[in-house]
């Protein structure tokens, strides 16, 4: 592997990771008290049109949904479903946020949008991760 190949190997594993971990801790703080969570969607979604009991449910979805993509993108596992996955949840948080026109916080979430469609789009730098070590030394880039 020469320079530039090691360097852009090194700066997706570094983006991955980083992003890996905000979005699993987003979820992981939250799982010891995600009843709370969930109910607290109830009336802060009241002013739209989606009903009560589908805001809560989707409340825990997304907790675990954060969870789960958080931790298969931090350590490289089934990295492009879980890019898409994590892509998918961002626009499910960016529906919401836009039904209560929080309008800051859907341009911060965009962004999230577009470093998961970059890690998607560059996925072919990816040299350190657990897919990688189990497709063994030839998979190495």
């Amino acid at each position: 592997m020469d320079d530039a190949a090691r360097d852009r190997s090194l700066a997706y594993a570094l983006a991955r990771i980083g992003l890996g971990l905000n979005i699993a801790l987003h979820g992981l703080v939250r799982l010891p008290h995600i009843a709370g969570f969930a109910a607290g969607l109830r009336p802060e979604f009241s002013p739209t049109f989606l009903p009560g009991g589908l805001v809560e449910l989707t409340g825990y979805g997304i907790v675990l949904g954060e969870a789960a993509v958080g931790l298969l993108v931090l350590f490289g596992l089934w990295l492009r479903p879980a890019l898409v996955a994590g892509l998918l949840l961002m626009l499910l948080l960016e529906f919401g946020t836009c039904l209560r026109q929080e309008w800051n916080v859907a341009g911060l979430q965009l962004t999230y949008v577009a470093f998961y469609a970059a890690l998607i789009a560059t996925a072919r730098f990816d040299a350190w991760s657990v897919d990688r070590l189990r497709q063994g030394p030839a998979g190495l880039v």
